[in-house]
């Protein structure tokens, strides 16, 4: 058993692998952020439910996006320790990005479901005023429990900081680990699949009378694979860095690997940045078709039925 470890080598390796990862998400997601909300706020004619989600997404995005610069620059560089309030400050931007995104992405699901499941309750209780409400409650949500965490997440003291590295003990707690696991990813995670699953099943059944149903299968599928390939890995990586901060792995091959799963796993899973470009594109063709679905959602016996006004 070997009790002191080196992860210089891993840290090299970062480095250089932050910058490859890290610029053309940066670029690409921006891009494709600013100009859904371009579109969304002046080129379609109207706002929607549909509308009102993605502009709240394309916002946690560009929120996650902002961090990412600084830490390219803390990956390659301590910075001086009065510049803690700053670092906390970033890494609580960049985390509330991460789980704001996927609480946003939940929501979206939900609505899907719901609209497609249930379109005659759907109807009468959905609205643009309660997107909007939703959407601000998921940012005030996300907010406190951010900013009433983050703080802990270091120590003050007179040395040079490495920001986005080295949480201090209580970052890596049980109850923060836990709670993060549970309610940050497992249950959205779940409810995502549920909807999805439920939501694919409708539409197999629609299939025979619309033939854009095929389309929006595809659609859900992959936007099914965009949420959970990226996010999927970097808890598990969590999970297995929480297990290292308490003892339950000790070999130092096995903390090695682990170091370059958790920081390599967290830089993929800023992805969905990008990805979400998948959401807005949908949008904007179920924006155009709104009409003709949902006199197809209303004309059929009962049965679950789908509304291109959903996302």
């Amino acid at each position: 058993m070997t009790t002191n470890c080196s992860f210089e080598a891993v840290d090299d390796l970062m480095k250089h692998l932050e910058l490859v990862i890290y610029v053309p998400i940066f670029i690409l997601g921006s891009v494709s952020n600013v100009g859904a909300l371009f579109v969304f706020c002046h080129v379609l004619p109207k706002w929607t439910e549909p509308t009102v989600y993605m502009t709240s997404l394309a916002l946690m995005d560009l929120v996650l996006l902002f961090p990412l610069p600084f830490k390219m620059h803390a990956a390659n560089h301590l910075w001086p320790a009065h510049m803690q309030r700053l670092c906390s400050a970033l890494e609580g931007l960049y985390f509330f990005g991460i789980y704001g995104s996927i609480y946003t992405i939940t929501s979206i699901s939900v609505e899907r479901w719901l609209a497609l499941c249930q379109p005659y309750k759907a109807k009468e209780r959905r609205s643009r005023r309660k997107a909007l409400v939703i959407c601000v409650g998921v940012w005030a949500l996300v907010l406190v429990v951010i900013s009433t965490t983050i703080s802990s997440f270091r120590q003050p003291g007179g040395a040079e900081i490495h920001c986005f590295h080295s949480f201090s003990p209580q970052g890596w707690r049980p109850l923060v680990i836990v709670c993060l696991q549970v309610f940050g990813f497992l249950v959205p995670a779940l409810v995502v699949v549920f909807c999805s699953v439920r939501t694919i099943r409708a539409l197999q059944g629609l299939e025979q009378h619309s033939p854009q149903s095929r389309a929006y299968i595809k659609y859900i599928y992959s936007s099914l694979c965009s949420f959970l390939l990226p996010l999927t890995p970097s808890h598990l990586a969590i999970l297995l860095q929480f297990l290292v901060h308490q003892g339950e792995i000790v070999d130092c091959d096995s903390k090695t690997r682990i170091s370059l799963f958790l920081q390599l796993a967290l830089c993929l899973s800023n992805v969905t940045c990008c990805l979400d470009a998948l959401c807005y594109y949908f949008i904007f063709l179920e924006a155009r078709s709104t009409r003709k679905m949902l006199k197809l959602s209303t004309s059929s016996h009962r049965r679950p039925t789908f509304s291109t006004s959903e996302v």
